[in-house]
Protein backbone atom coordinates (compact mmCIF):
# COMPACT_ATOMS: atom_id res chain seq x y z
CA UNK A 1 0.00 0.00 0.00
CA UNK A 2 1.15 3.46 -1.11
CA UNK A 3 -0.51 6.51 0.57
CA UNK A 4 -0.29 10.02 -0.44
CA UNK A 5 -1.95 12.63 1.53
CA UNK A 6 -2.82 16.09 0.36
CA UNK A 7 -4.21 18.80 2.98
CA UNK A 8 -3.88 22.23 3.46
CA UNK A 9 -2.17 23.39 6.76
CA UNK A 10 -4.64 22.80 9.93
CA UNK A 11 -6.82 20.45 8.01
CA UNK A 12 -5.58 17.17 10.48
CA UNK A 13 -3.37 15.77 8.12
CA UNK A 14 -0.37 15.44 10.19
CA UNK A 15 -3.08 13.99 12.67
CA UNK A 16 -4.53 11.18 9.92
CA UNK A 17 -0.98 10.63 8.98
CA UNK A 18 0.17 9.33 12.02
CA UNK A 19 -2.78 7.40 12.81
CA UNK A 20 -2.89 5.70 9.52
CA UNK A 21 0.32 4.72 9.42
CA UNK A 22 -0.05 3.05 12.85
CA UNK A 23 -2.85 0.97 11.30
CA UNK A 24 -1.43 -0.22 8.15
CA UNK A 25 1.97 -0.89 10.06
CA UNK A 26 3.65 1.37 7.31
CA UNK A 27 6.14 4.22 7.42
CA UNK A 28 4.93 7.42 7.67
CA UNK A 29 7.63 9.83 5.47
CA UNK A 30 7.21 14.04 5.69
CA UNK A 31 8.90 16.00 4.05
CA UNK A 32 9.88 18.37 7.73
CA UNK A 33 11.27 14.41 8.58
CA UNK A 34 13.65 14.25 5.84
CA UNK A 35 15.19 17.78 5.93
CA UNK A 36 15.37 17.46 10.13
CA UNK A 37 17.14 14.04 9.50
CA UNK A 38 19.59 14.75 7.15
CA UNK A 39 20.40 18.34 8.36
CA UNK A 40 20.62 16.70 11.99
CA UNK A 41 22.86 13.67 10.46
CA UNK A 42 24.63 16.20 8.34
CA UNK A 43 24.24 14.00 5.00
CA UNK A 44 25.88 15.34 1.90
CA UNK A 45 22.13 16.34 0.93
CA UNK A 46 21.59 17.97 4.45
CA UNK A 47 24.64 19.93 3.96
CA UNK A 48 23.08 21.01 0.79
CA UNK A 49 19.52 21.81 2.16
CA UNK A 50 20.77 23.60 5.10
CA UNK A 51 22.34 26.35 2.71
CA UNK A 52 18.96 26.63 0.97
CA UNK A 53 17.62 26.64 4.41
CA UNK A 54 19.62 29.08 6.34
CA UNK A 55 19.44 31.99 3.73
CA UNK A 56 15.75 32.43 3.38
CA UNK A 57 14.93 29.48 -0.05
CA UNK A 58 13.23 27.19 -1.07
CA UNK A 59 14.69 23.82 -1.19
CA UNK A 60 14.87 22.75 -5.01
CA UNK A 61 12.96 19.85 -6.20
CA UNK A 62 16.02 17.77 -7.18
CA UNK A 63 17.08 17.85 -3.45
CA UNK A 64 13.75 17.27 -2.04
CA UNK A 65 13.41 14.24 -4.53
CA UNK A 66 16.85 13.37 -3.93
CA UNK A 67 16.41 12.77 0.17
CA UNK A 68 13.08 10.99 -0.48
CA UNK A 69 14.05 8.05 -2.94
CA UNK A 70 17.07 7.47 -0.57
CA UNK A 71 14.54 7.38 1.96
CA UNK A 72 11.86 4.93 -0.11
CA UNK A 73 14.58 2.71 -0.51
CA UNK A 74 15.33 1.63 2.98
CA UNK A 75 14.33 -1.88 4.10
CA UNK A 76 11.04 -0.31 6.14
CA UNK A 77 9.36 0.94 2.68
CA UNK A 78 9.16 -2.30 0.75
CA UNK A 79 6.00 -3.12 1.77
CA UNK A 80 4.04 0.08 1.50
CA UNK A 81 4.58 3.56 2.57
CA UNK A 82 2.65 7.15 3.58
CA UNK A 83 3.66 10.35 1.97
CA UNK A 84 2.76 13.47 3.87
CA UNK A 85 4.10 16.82 2.17
CA UNK A 86 5.54 15.51 -0.65
CA UNK A 87 4.91 16.01 -3.74
CA UNK A 88 4.22 19.87 -3.62
CA UNK A 89 4.95 21.12 -6.82
CA UNK A 90 3.84 18.99 -10.45
CA UNK A 91 7.75 18.25 -10.91
CA UNK A 92 7.70 16.76 -7.81
CA UNK A 93 4.38 14.93 -8.85
CA UNK A 94 5.57 13.82 -12.40
CA UNK A 95 9.07 12.57 -11.05
CA UNK A 96 7.85 10.81 -8.38
CA UNK A 97 4.93 9.65 -10.82
CA UNK A 98 8.16 7.42 -12.50
CA UNK A 99 9.54 6.20 -9.45
CA UNK A 100 6.60 4.71 -8.32
CA UNK A 101 6.09 2.86 -11.85
CA UNK A 102 9.12 0.78 -11.07
CA UNK A 103 6.79 -0.35 -7.58
CA UNK A 104 5.25 -3.30 -9.25
CA UNK A 105 1.93 -5.32 -7.21
CA UNK A 106 1.24 -1.74 -4.85
CA UNK A 107 -1.76 -0.02 -4.90
CA UNK A 108 -1.77 3.69 -4.65
CA UNK A 109 -4.26 5.42 -3.00
CA UNK A 110 -4.76 9.22 -2.44
CA UNK A 111 -6.46 11.31 -0.27
CA UNK A 112 -7.66 15.21 -0.55
CA UNK A 113 -8.86 16.16 3.15
CA UNK A 114 -11.15 18.96 1.88
CA UNK A 115 -11.76 22.07 4.52
CA UNK A 116 -12.84 25.74 3.71
CA UNK A 117 -10.22 28.40 4.49
CA UNK A 118 -12.34 30.34 7.15
CA UNK A 119 -12.53 26.72 8.49
CA UNK A 120 -9.31 26.73 8.48
CA UNK A 121 -8.19 30.25 10.15
CA UNK A 122 -10.70 29.66 13.12
CA UNK A 123 -9.44 26.62 13.50
CA UNK A 124 -5.57 27.53 13.71
CA UNK A 125 -6.48 30.96 15.69
CA UNK A 126 -8.20 29.16 18.63
CA UNK A 127 -5.09 27.07 19.08
CA UNK A 128 -3.25 27.97 22.33
CA UNK A 129 0.25 26.67 23.38
CA UNK A 130 1.67 25.67 26.54
CA UNK A 131 5.22 28.00 26.81
CA UNK A 132 6.48 25.67 29.34
CA UNK A 133 5.30 22.57 28.49
CA UNK A 134 4.25 22.75 24.98
CA UNK A 135 0.88 21.25 25.46
CA UNK A 136 -1.67 22.35 22.73
CA UNK A 137 -5.27 23.51 23.41
CA UNK A 138 -8.04 24.61 21.16
CA UNK A 139 -10.29 27.68 23.23
CA UNK A 140 -13.10 26.19 21.13
CA UNK A 141 -12.20 22.07 20.98
CA UNK A 142 -10.45 21.27 23.87
CA UNK A 143 -10.27 24.35 25.98
CA UNK A 144 -8.25 23.80 29.35
CA UNK A 145 -9.87 23.96 32.81
CA UNK A 146 -8.97 27.46 33.56
CA UNK A 147 -8.87 30.04 31.11
CA UNK A 148 -5.27 30.73 29.80
CA UNK A 149 -3.77 27.76 32.06
CA UNK A 150 -2.33 24.67 31.08
CA UNK A 151 -3.70 21.51 32.65
CA UNK A 152 -0.98 19.71 32.58
CA UNK A 153 1.68 22.37 34.20
CA UNK A 154 -0.10 25.31 35.17
CA UNK A 155 2.12 27.35 32.58
CA UNK A 156 0.51 30.22 30.30
CA UNK A 157 -1.09 29.21 27.34
CA UNK A 158 0.18 32.04 24.60
CA UNK A 159 -0.72 31.97 20.86
CA UNK A 160 1.94 31.90 18.59
CA UNK A 161 2.73 34.28 16.04
CA UNK A 162 2.57 31.58 13.51
CA UNK A 163 -0.76 31.17 14.67
CA UNK A 164 -2.26 34.41 13.69
CA UNK A 165 -5.23 34.96 11.11
CA UNK A 166 -3.02 37.00 8.95
CA UNK A 167 0.42 34.17 8.95
CA UNK A 168 -2.56 31.66 8.13
CA UNK A 169 -4.12 33.52 5.46
CA UNK A 170 -0.66 34.09 3.59
CA UNK A 171 0.17 29.93 4.73
CA UNK A 172 -3.29 29.29 2.59
CA UNK A 173 -2.36 31.10 -0.29
CA UNK A 174 0.93 29.72 -0.81
CA UNK A 175 -0.14 26.37 -0.44
CA UNK A 176 -3.08 26.46 -3.16
CA UNK A 177 -0.83 28.48 -5.54
CA UNK A 178 1.72 25.58 -5.08
CA UNK A 179 -0.13 22.02 -4.07
CA UNK A 180 -3.79 22.85 -5.65
CA UNK A 181 -2.11 22.34 -9.73
CA UNK A 182 -0.89 18.86 -8.23
CA UNK A 183 -4.57 17.86 -6.59
CA UNK A 184 -5.48 18.61 -10.65
CA UNK A 185 -2.87 16.23 -11.97
CA UNK A 186 -3.80 13.57 -9.84
CA UNK A 187 -7.55 14.44 -9.75
CA UNK A 188 -7.42 13.91 -13.86
CA UNK A 189 -6.05 10.61 -12.93
CA UNK A 190 -9.06 9.83 -11.27
CA UNK A 191 -6.58 8.45 -8.18
CA UNK A 192 -7.54 11.14 -5.64
CA UNK A 193 -10.11 10.54 -3.27
CA UNK A 194 -11.86 13.72 -1.50
CA UNK A 195 -12.32 13.56 2.18
CA UNK A 196 -14.45 16.15 4.30
CA UNK A 197 -12.06 17.30 6.51
CA UNK A 198 -14.62 19.26 8.67
CA UNK A 199 -15.98 16.14 10.25
CA UNK A 200 -14.58 14.90 13.77
CA UNK A 201 -10.85 13.23 13.27
CA UNK A 202 -12.41 9.80 13.79
CA UNK A 203 -14.83 10.11 10.91
CA UNK A 204 -11.81 11.66 8.87
CA UNK A 205 -9.92 8.41 10.21
CA UNK A 206 -12.61 5.74 9.34
CA UNK A 207 -13.30 7.28 5.87
CA UNK A 208 -9.61 6.54 5.10
CA UNK A 209 -9.88 3.72 6.29
CA UNK A 210 -12.77 2.52 4.95
CA UNK A 211 -11.31 3.31 1.16
CA UNK A 212 -7.56 1.51 1.78
CA UNK A 213 -9.19 -1.96 3.64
Amino acid sequence: MIIILFGPPGSGKGTQAVRLSQSLGIPHISTGDLFRFNVRNRTPLGLEVKKFIDNGMLVPDSLVLDMLFDRLKEGDCQHGFLLDGVPRTIAQAKQLDRFLETKEGFRLVLFQLLLSDESIVQRITGRRTCQTCGSIYHIETTPPKQAGICDRCHGLLIQRTDDSAEVVRERLRAYHAETKPVEEFYLQKGILHPIIGSKSPDEVFEAMKGLVA
